[in-house]
């Protein structure tokens, strides 16, 4: 089984304990820097990207990433899927899902809407699915279609 360059069954993480949301970026962060798709820097630039505006967007799903700053931290494109089945709460809603992305150049909007699509309202089954499911390979097969 071949992995997608830009997500790995390894960076695909489910079950995790309820943390609050800095630690959840800052985990997914350590994830992307750890699998040489970003400089540790980025790590803090997720965490002022959060500080500045809200990386939630709705479906119980948050999508941390970079400042526009922070791109040349970025080594390759890479994205990791954490799942907290309990959630995280962001700001008084709970996200179940926490995407980290780093896309190099315009990589990050063919990754966005890739997570766009999955997360399209037509797929209320898939996302609860999403939320809930201890197996990797669903989760792998879902976002990299």
């Amino acid at each position: 089984m071949d992995d997608n360059y830009i997500l790995r069954r390894s960076n695909i993480l489910l079950g995790l304990d309820s943390i609050d949301k800095y630690n959840a970026i800052k985990m997914t962060g350590q994830r992307l820097f750890e699998d040489g798709y970003v400089e540790r820097e980025y790590i803090d630039a997720m965490i002022e990207r959060e500080n500045d505006l809200s990386t939630y967007i709705g479906k119980g799903v948050a999508i941390p990433h970079g400042v526009g700053a922070s791109r040349n931290c970025i080594k390759k494109s890479g994205m990791v899927v954490l799942q907290f089945p309990e959630g995280v709460d962001f700001g008084g809603e709970k996200a179940y899902l926490i995407i980290g992305i780093a896309g190099l150049g315009n990589e990050h909007i063919s990754i966005l809407s890739n997570i766009a699509t999955v997360l399209d309202d037509e797929n209320e089954d898939k996302i609860e699915r999403l939320k809930k499911t201890d197996d990797v390979n669903y989760v792998y097969n879902i976002f990299t279609a």
